[in-house]
């Protein structure tokens, strides 16, 4: 118990940190400085209005300075940055899994959030992510790290051919992420990967279906938020799907 509300905790205080990166690195500014302050009005962030998700409910969801709307996507990412967290502790046993499995959801969150808003996966996260999988896996798992290093390469290089193949589909971002997504999940990429590409034909024909052909055909549909929901359900579940897969198709 005392594990799963650590990981609640520093999940909510991550995600606080998540939308400062979510807010900046589209515009090109530090995270770490200047401190949080309000964009209306310049007013620094006290410590006390910066207590994640509660200080967004006390506020009612404005700044306490000027008045300015603060978006409900603060407390949102907190809530499921530290909901994600605990149910990474819930579902594996090992530090190695535990690790990789929270540093991978710091990783896919705001990769999704600023796809969503700017249509850009930023190079600085994919590459923090590639090294923190790198680290975490060697440092915990040496012996999975081979494995790892494949799916990252297999997966890479199938987003790569299908990125080449059509242009307009999706950019080189989804392809350095895909590729991170393997270095955490190993094999558990391939069904995070074939999940992407469902939901992502799935909510193309209901765009299609609702525009019509010309124009659905025309709607810009960021597939960096399909990557994470496949990556999401990949820590949770990859490994029991591909284990499934193994014992009923394989044998």
């Amino acid at each position: 118990m005392e594990a799963i509300t650590f990981a609640g905790v520093l999940g909510a205080i991550f995600g606080s940190f998540l939308n400062v990166v979510v807010h900046r690195l589209p515009r090109h500014e530090s995270v770490i400085s200047p401190a949080s302050h309000c964009p209306g009005c310049d007013t620094s962030v006290k410590p006390y209005d910066n207590i994640p998700i509660l200080s967004w409910l006390l506020l009612r969801g404005h700044c306490r300075s000027c008045g300015e709307p603060i978006s409900p996507r603060y407390p949102l990412v907190e809530a499921g940055t530290a909901a994600l967290c605990v149910g990474a502790v819930i579902a594996h046993t090992s530090p190695a899994g535990i690790a990789l499995s929270v540093a991978l959801i710091l990783i896919v969150v705001p990769a999704a959030v600023i796809d969503l808003e700017h249509r850009i996966i930023p190079n600085r996260i994919t590459a923090l992510g590639a090294v923190l999988a790198l680290v975490l896996g060697t440092a915990l798992d040496p012996a999975g790290e081979p494995g790892r290093l494949i799916a990252g390469v297999a997966a890479g290089g199938f987003l790569l051919i299908a990125a080449l193949a059509y242009p307009g589909g999706m950019g080189m971002g989804d392809v350095k992420l895909a590729a991170v997504m393997g270095l955490f999940l190993g094999s558990a990429v391939a069904p995070a990967i074939l999940l992407a590409l469902l939901s992502g034909v799935l909510v193309g024909a209901v765009v299609i279906a609702r525009k019509g052909a010309q124009a659905g055909r025309k709607t810009a549909i960021p597939f960096g938020p399909f990557l994470a929901l496949g990556a999401l359900v990949a820590v949770f579940f990859g490994q029991d799907i591909v284990q499934f897969y193994v014992n009923h198709f394989l044998h």
